[in-house]
């Protein structure tokens, strides 16, 4: 009988805690920006006062019983509340008396909350908690660990305005693209592109190895290697716990950093209980406006002071640009009772080249990691097969998987948004119309253009216009991957309207292997001199060069007759070589020493080299095309050696000689400083030679700022047979514009540059170039220094740049003051 009585009375009360024609709201709160879900959101009808909070997964349940006119309201340290009224319209929405809802919460300010007027500053305390047990729980401090790591990439389009877009005559074969566009944050979106790629990933402390083995990567329209290995994890690697977080280009500053109290104000916000474990909410704010910092909050586990989930975003005054919000999730999971390990990490980035308005881009990255184990021997086992101490492997086969391998290899499913990106990619890549807009804006932005099984240009060498030549026009042809895998020919053929001369170029190359980097190549050219060009630097045979050139300054015109022979080979530990064999022959033509002066008949002056140059770059990376590549610069310093040979009696070569060079260059963030480029070189040329054939210090003729040239000296200004030197940049960032309100808003940055050469010419050299009487300006700076410094002003205008360079040593002539004091300015894209 009481058996019966106890189970009424618990019906009864069952009964009794459900409201009468009650409703439940159930659903979801998210962060409307990164569309992550936000855990212990507060939710509470403001008339009745009840309420509950959403669980550690973000969701909710609760129940309305008819409060017509009540309001349901959501608020989140950091986000703008949320109100909901409970009216007829959202009681519309039921269905078997359930409301659902998807909830995202705008972003608000965190500075209020951060106010702290304690006598004990609790947030501070939970930080230096924090500090004190990062060597316990970052997963860094394991000897060794390894993961399945997914990865996927989303490009979207922001503020596409449909009705103008499809009105362009340029998109009317493309306007089953708009059928995908969504409404997000009041702003149209279109999912543009999608990536994907499944990879095991084994780390080893020491000695220090890394290991990638990618299983498949889906990258449609892009089969491109070097991306392809760029979307795993090798170059992916976040961690909070590091006292600096990479963003883009920049390093910020680590909420968790070990003096991250220099940089932020913290505060407990509260606690909350998750299967059994407590876990505290704590807040921070950068301390000052517009330095490298974040915004943002953080759960920590109580007694292990591990994180649980850290959210990051960047504030509007940070230095950052063409970045309207950025937004930095990382999870962890225990994977045993006392270990924290990171699960996922999302990026999400809002890229606005033209403004928060205009057409923008948004990038969204996310990482998820599954079946960690740690402390292994299978890990060791695994990066013994390593032959180097970071490999990325990516099999044949990774591209080709099929859609079916990828349902049950993902880690979680595609929306239904990311599904239709792959479709539309798919149907887009199939229209002819679509592949002549990209090779239009491939020409127009690279400079070159395919047609069948070959390509043309650059189209800025077409026409150019200087003293000798008067109007020049060149033509390039030369073969692309359609051609041929293997091997690059390519041509060109230029001509003089006022010297009436001819110059050409023929050059062929055979690639044996892309990673690493193998080929044999072979070339013949005839035309004038311009000097090295590197890759981010304006040529003088170039379209653009005559506007900017310094005046009074005369042009240096030399023929080169060269035929060159290169053998090259690289090895995965960033060792390279490089041997060539060339025959050169020059011929004075203006503005410098007549080939009379060194010999008698009427033969061009002619040389027979040998050289051979060695390399190391450990860790470099590349982008590369078919057949050229870009570094991407290493970790480490880059040293090179060079040796070259001159010998007499080939093919009408006068001259014995041998050249010794060496250097080393290096690019690194220093944060919070900035970041410093160095190039520390040296070299001796043994033998007597004529000037073309002695060290030649780089000169900078025009007004285009030259990071690898002596901007104040002109080409042909100090010979030398022996030097030494150092260039060197440090950008500071913000540096005094920091300092100054009105200019802060202007996200100007400050840097200082300095570059010194010493040099020296024997005797003999001495002579022989420059005998008593000679009317041309040759100097040495026979064992003084050559020292100019400059300053300026970068970022203007997100764009552009100034230098200010003074010439300190040595001091040029009364009638040249133009080697005094320069103002340079340059194009420069970076965040």
């Amino acid at each position: 009988m009481s058996v019966y009585v106890l189970c009424c009375l618990c019906v009864t009360l069952v009964l009794l805690s459900v409201p009468a024609q009650s409703q439940v709201i159930k659903g979801v709160v998210k962060d409307k920006y990164s569309d992550e879900t936000i855990p212990f959101a507060s939710l509470q009808l403001k008339n009745t006062g009840a309420g509950r909070l959403t669980d550690s997964a973000g969701t909710f349940s609760i129940y309305l019983n008819d409060r017509l006119g009540d309001t349901l309201e959501i608020t989140y340290v950091g986000y703008q509340d949320y109100l909901i009224p409970v009216d007829s319209a959202l009681l519309s929405q039921e269905q078997n008396g359930i409301i659902e809802l998807n909830i995202l919460l705008e972003r608000g300010k965190y500075t209020e909350e951060v106010v702290v007027k304690r006598k004990i500053d609790r947030g501070l305390l939970m930080w230096k908690r924090i500090v004190r047990h990062k060597p316990f729980n970052d997963r860094y401090r394991f000897n060794n660990f390894s993961y399945e790591l997914y990865n996927k990439l989303e490009l979207d389009i922001k503020n596409i305005n449909k009705e103008r877009m499809q009105e362009l005559r340029l998109l009317k074969n493309f306007s089953f693209l708009f059928d995908n566009i969504d409404s997000v944050e009041g702003a149209s979106i279109l999912p543009l592109y999608l990536m994907e790629s499944l990879s095991n990933y084994y780390y080893q402390k020491s000695p220090l190895k890394r290991r990638e083995v990618i299983k498949a990567s889906k990258t449609l329209g892009l089969n491109n290697e070097s991306i392809s290995k760029m979307l795993g994890g090798m170059d992916q690697n976040i961690n909070f716990y590091n006292n600096f977080i990479p963003v883009f280009d920049k390093q910020f500053i680590s909420p968790i950093s070990d003096n991250g109290d220099a940089y932020y104000k913290y505060k407990v916000a509260d606690s909350q209980f998750v299967a059994g474990r407590r876990l505290i909410h704590l807040v921070f704010t950068p301390r000052r406006k517009g330095e490298n910092t974040f915004e943002g909050d953080c759960w920590v586990h109580d007694s292990t002071f591990a994180i649980q989930k850290m959210s990051l975003r960047l504030s509007k005054e940070a230095n950052i640009n063409f970045v309207n919000q950025l937004s930095l999730i990382q999870e962890y999971k225990l994977i045993n009772d006392t270990t924290w390990f990171l699960s996922k990490d999302k990026f999400v980035a809002d890229v606005a080249p033209l403004g928060n308005k205009s057409l923008s881009f948004i990038g969204r990255k996310t990482a998820t990691y599954k079946d960690i184990v740690v402390d292994d021997e299978s890990v060791v086992n695994e990066l013994s097969r390593n032959k180097i101490l970071e490999e990325v492997i990516l099999p044949p086969d990774a591209s080709g998987k099929t859609d079916e391998y990828w349902s049950k290899a993902r880690h979680e499913a595609l929306s239904k948004n990311e599904a239709a990106v792959y479709q539309m990619v798919d149907t887009l890549l199939s229209l002819p119309a679509y592949r002549r807009a990209r090779e239009n804006v491939y020409f127009l932005t690279v400079g070159y253009k395919n047609i069948g099984n070959y390509e043309i240009g650059p189209w800025y060498n077409w026409i150019t216009y200087n003293t000798l030549e008067g109007y020049r026009a060149r033509f390039d042809l030369g073969t692309n991957k359609y051609f041929s895998k293997q091997w690059f020919l390519h041509a060109y053929g230029a001509y003089g309207f006022t010297d009436r001369e001819w110059k050409y170029k023929m050059d062929a190359m055979y690639l044996f292997n892309k990673n690493p980097r193998s080929y044999i190549s072979a070339s013949y050219k005839k035309d004038i001199d311009y000097g090295q060009t590197y890759y981010d630097q304006i040529s003088q045979d170039n379209i653009f060069a005559l506007a900017i050139r310094k005046s009074g300054v005369s042009m240096k015109f030399l023929m080169t007759d060269e035929k060159k022979i290169e053998g090259y080979k690289e090895w995965k530990n960033g060792f390279s070589a490089l041997a060539t064999v060339s025959h050169k022959s020059f011929d004075p033509l203006r503005q410098l020493p007549p080939k009379m002066l060194f010999t008698q008949d009427d033969e061009r002056l002619a040389t027979a080299e040998v050289s051979i140059r060695l390399r190391y770059a450990l860790l470099e990376k590349f982008l590369e095309s078919a057949f050229n590549r870009i570094s991407l610069g290493s970790p480490y310093p880059t040293a090179e050696l060079k040796y070259t040979k001159g010998v007499s009696g080939v093919f009408n070569s006068r001259y014995n000689y041998s050249k010794l060079s060496i250097g080393v260059s290096h690019y690194k963030n220093i944060s919070p400083f900035g970041s410093i480029y160095y190039n520390v070189f040296a070299g001796k040329t043994f033998g007597t030679l004529p000037y073309m054939l002695l060290d030649i210090a780089p000169g900078n003729e025009i007004y285009y700022y030259n990071k690898y040239s002596f901007n104040l000296m002109n080409r042909y200004e100090f010979l030398h047979d022996r030097y030494a030197g150092i260039n060197m940049e440090h950008n500071i960032g913000n540096g005094i514009f920091g300092f100054i309100p009105v200019v802060k808003k202007l996200k100007l940055r400050q840097f200082y540059s300095v570059r010194a050469l010493w040099g020296g010419l024997s005797e003999a050299n001495r002579q022989y170039n420059m005998p008593p009487g000679a009317e041309y300006g040759f100097e040495t700076l026979n064992g003084k220094n050559y020292l100019e410094v400059g300053t300026g002003i970068d970022n203007i205008l997100k764009l552009f740049r100034i230098d200010f360079i003074w010439r300190v040593s040595p001091q040029p002539l009364p009638e040249e003051r133009y080697k005094r004091f320069g103002v340079f300015g340059s194009f420069r894209l970076a965040f």
